[in-house]
């Protein structure tokens, strides 16, 4: 059972550890993260909008997440690196979290979310999907789904594939939850295919015919000499 407690004592460190940086770096556009064992220790990867703040002013910032996480989350020895995410509006966390803040702000849940799905899909995402459960509009709880697109919902493609990001909006009503799933537009699909044209054939060579429209009439065939014309030969 050792090694099963390892995977389990694994994961639920991976978990607490994002939970913290999800709260830590909220400005900072927190766009997921990354854990790997190396010879030298722990590689923690942080991908973030907003790189300069996770860094913070002469690194003060990037050195107390390092403290943080090697003294209260167990990290062996963990080694933190920044870098920006190329394009955040294929980041399904990063537009989760806006949508949370969108809703905080106040916008109607409608237009907050059908907003953000619209600005994936423009920037030429293959598929989005927005989903929002909570008190939305009375005290009764709520989901609403917002779907353009190609998405996949069931098998390897959609663990492989689907980007999703999860955040949360504190109402007065109470904890509203956001869910938004992207499909990248470099994602390849299993299903998807082209079809290619089949080659045409050569024409066939043209034969050059002059006079085409003149029939050529066939030579009469020498007539062979009758009996009398040979006797008269022959005399």
């Amino acid at each position: 059972m050792a090694v099963e407690r390892k995977f389990i004592s694994e994961g639920v460190r991976r978990v607490r550890v994002e939970k913290y940086l999800t709260k830590e770096l909220k400005r900072a556009g927190f766009g997921g993260m990354d854990i790997a064992r190396t010879p030298l220790g722990t590689q923690v990867t942080i991908f973030a909008e907003k790189p300069g703040i996770v860094i913070g002013k002469g690194g003060k910032v990037i050195r107390q997440l390092t403290l943080d996480l090697a003294a209260n989350y167990g990290v062996d020895t963990p080694q933190v690196d920044v870098q920006q995410v190329p394009n955040p509006n294929f980041n399904a966390q990063i537009m989760a979290e806006r949508l949370a803040n969108a809703i905080e702000r106040g916008w109607y849940f409608r237009k907050a979310g059908s907003s953000i799905m619209r600005r994936v899909m423009d920037a030429g995402a293959l598929g989005c999907e927005v989903i929002i459960a909570g008190k939305l509009t009375g005290p009764r709880a709520r989901v609403q789904k917002f779907q353009e697109g190609y998405i996949k919902h069931a098998g390897e493609p959609s663990r492989t594939v689907v980007e999703r990001g999860y955040a949360i909006a504190i109402k007065k009503l109470g904890v509203i939850g956001v869910q938004v799933k992207i499909v990248p537009p470099d994602a390849k699909l299993p299903d998807s295919f082209t079809i290619l044209k089949k080659a045409e054939e050569p024409a066939p060579a043209k034969v050059s015919v002059t006079d085409v429209g003149e029939e050529i009439e066939p030579e009469p065939a020498p007539e062979a000499p009758d009996a009398l014309d040979r006797i008269a030969e022959g005399s």
